[in-house]
Parts: structure tokens; sequence; C-alpha cells
């Protein structure tokens, strides 16, 4: 992690610009500060915190805060040699000597969620395959179908690298991967645009099954997303995964469901392989959808009312607020001037909580880096934020 540690002498003004550099605010609390910067359009924070000395000096250690940190160490890089420069620091330690921007091209069949809730438009019909791992049955099903456009998640980057090799070695263009949490991507997609849903061996998870894939809300997404006769296909070579799913689809009545013991399929993987020729049983579960679906109506503007700094410290909650299905806490508030502070929050889903951090200035208030994803969790957890720190 590129960083530098210095001795605080004088104080440091803000705000300065050099270039396309700009230092704008440093928000303060106890022992550490968050510096607003903006390397041309893409705005982060650096964090300060005080570092220990032997000989009584004043260290501080200044690095990229880890919420609003850049996918790339070049850009954090060029803010910390930026800062040295600006202010004329002498850092004790530093690791960004190196500048060069080893920025790779990026690819064109690997996405990021936001693409999914911005930019996805297709006229094909989609299928969904949830950790496709070596990625022989997704990379089998994307030749086999070339007019279906096949969108893998997986959140081994092993995986994911391995399977980009290939699309690429075997010239497959309609394939999109993802790494992203699969029990939240389904609520991008719009109803019934979906013609089937591959969860083959899912990890089991049989200590903690609330990490398993398969959930109520989990089939409920994925009924509203499935096309009329769409398929979800479980398949696992785990008994007690295969009787905790279907338990959950026992008392649906909107779909039909199809029960399987080693059916064999035309691509198999080498976990598959591995258990059958142990002897070991694979469990199959398809449930067809049979209804259409109403159009999601899950939208939030993410809109502050207005905001009293004057004892906001006092009313934030000290505790995590837990709903049934989402969560906020309140991490820590920053002091910048005597109008404007900096909130850290942590709220929405259990399964892909989101850190983010609110500025306050003269009663309005907005999210750095911008608005959290259009989540059902992320906007409830919002109106709960929302209602906290708005004046009475």
């Amino acid at each position: 992690m590129p960083h530098i540690v210095f001795e605080d002498k004088k104080e440091i003004q803000f705000p300065k610009k050099v270039d396309d550099i700009e230092f704008i605010f440093e928000a303060v609390s106890k022992h550490e500060s968050k510096i607003l910067t903006k390397v041309g359009e893409l705005e982060f924070l650096l964090s300060k915190k005080e570092k220990s000395s032997k000989d009584g000096r004043c260290l501080h250690i200044l690095k990229s805060d880890k919420a609003t940190r850049p996918s790339k160490a070049y850009v954090i890089k060029k803010a910390l040699t930026a800062f040295v420069d600006t202010y004329g620091v002498e850092p004790t330690f530093s690791n960004i000597n190196n500048l060069k921007d080893y920025t790779k091209q990026s690819n064109t069949y690997l996405k990021e969620i936001d693409y999914f809730t911005n930019d996805f438009n297709t006229t094909k019909e989609v299928w969904v395959e949830i950790g496709f791992g070596s990625g022989r049955h997704l990379l089998h099903q994307a030749k086999k179908n070339p007019d279906i456009l096949i969108i893998g998640l997986e959140i081994h980057t092993p995986s994911i690298e391995q399977v980009l090799r290939q699309i690429e070695l075997q010239e497959i263009e309609n394939v999109l991967i993802l790494n992203y949490d699969a029990r939240l991507f389904l609520e991008f997609l719009n109803s019934n645009s979906v013609g089937k849903i591959f969860v083959h061996f899912p990890v089991p998870w049989e200590k903690k099954p609330h990490r398993r894939v398969y959930s109520k809300e989990f089939v409920d997404e994925a009924l509203r997303v499935l096309a009329l006769n769409g398929t979800l296909e479980l398949r696992s070579d785990s008994k007690e995964y295969f009787d905790f799913s279907l338990g959950i689809l026992t008392d649906l009545t909107q779909c039909h469901i199809e029960i399987d013991i080693n059916k064999d399929l035309e691509i198999s993987s080498k976990y598959e392989d591995r258990w059958k020729k142990l002897g070991k049983n694979i469990y199959d579960l398809t449930l067809t959808n049979n209804i259409l679906s109403p159009s999601s109506q899950n939208e939030s503007s993410f809109e502050f009312d207005s905001i009293d700094i004057n004892g906001l410290q006092e009313k934030l909650p000290t505790k995590s607020l837990v709903k049934d299905d989402y969560f906020v806490h309140f991490e820590k508030l920053y002091t910048i001037t005597a109008n404007s502070v900096l909130v850290e929050v942590t709220f929405g889903s259990f399964n892909k909580p989101l850190s983010k951090f609110i500025l306050i200035e003269n009663s309005k208030a907005r999210y750095l880096q911008g608005n959290p994803l259009i989540t059902k969790a992320n906007t409830k957890a919002h109106k709960t934020i929302n209602e906290i720190l708005k004046n009475d």
C-alpha cells in the first residue's frame, strides 16, 4: 500500500491546488484525520494517523483511506507525491518513488457492478451462472448457445482470470464476467428478463448456513427475474444443502419443481468428475417459473433533509441499528469547520456492507464519491440514516 511517514512540524493549510491535484480540506477526529483529495475528476480521501516514535517526535502516516481508495495505486502515489511537494514535508519513510502508470487495458468481458446498474441493455435472452469456478460449464453453454448472453458471477480472482483467458483464446463473444455477490446481483436485473440461472456446486457452508447463496430472498428474486418457463438449476454433491434448498421451495405455488439424482450433463467440472469417481451422489433441483412478475420499482433519490451539525455527535447511535434485512452503523464523526463535518457510516446488506462518508456543509449533505447502489437494503438504510441526521 503506497504511504509516507513524515514529521508534523507545521500547520498545513487547505485548500491548495497544483496542476490537476487538489487538497480540499482536512476533517479531524481524535488521533486521525481525513484529507479530501482530487486527482483530475477522481475524488477520494487520504487518511492521516499518528504514529508512535521512539525519540518522541510527532510522526504521522499518510495513505489512502480504505473505503474511498482508488483502484489504481498510481493515482494514490501521485497524490502523495504532490502532498510532499506542495506542503514541503520531509518523509522519514516513503514507498512512492516509482510513479510509472501500470494501467492495463480493460477487458471487454469483465464488468463492474456499475455497468449493470447504469449501462446494461441487451435484446438477447440472458442466462446467469453463479460461481462458475473453472468455467467449463459456462464456456460450454456460451459456445453451444451463441445467441444467448451469459453473465458469469465469481468471487475467486484466479478463476476469473482463467476464464477471461479462455474467452479470448476461444474467441467467445457472448459472455460477461462480474466479481460480485450473487445474493445481491439479481436485484439489478429487469423482471422476466432471464431464461436460466445456474447454481452449480455452491459452497455448502455447513457451519455458516447464513452465507449460502440459496435463501428465500434469493429464490424470490430469481422468480422475479426469470421469464415465463425460465429455470433456476441447483446442482450439488451436498445432501444437506439439497435438503435445505428443497425446504425453501416447498411452499412455493408459482413454480414447478423437479428433482434428479446423478443426472449426466453434456459437460461436467473437474470437481464433479472427482466426486463421481468416488461414487458420491450428485443432486439436481430445478425450479421452473410459471408466472410473469411486475416490473421492479426499487428506486431512491438518496437525498438528505436539512441537517444541523450542532450536537450531531450526541445524536449518533453508539450501537448498530439492526433490522430484518439491513443495518446501519455510524463509525465516526470528523470536524472540518464550524459549519461542516464528515460522517463515516457502514450500512446496507449483511451480505455486502457498504462503507461511505457523508459530507455535511451548511446544513446540506451528500455522499462522497456518489450515491450508493440502488438496492433494497441501501434504500432502507438511507432512510434510517436521514431520519437520524435531519433537523427535528
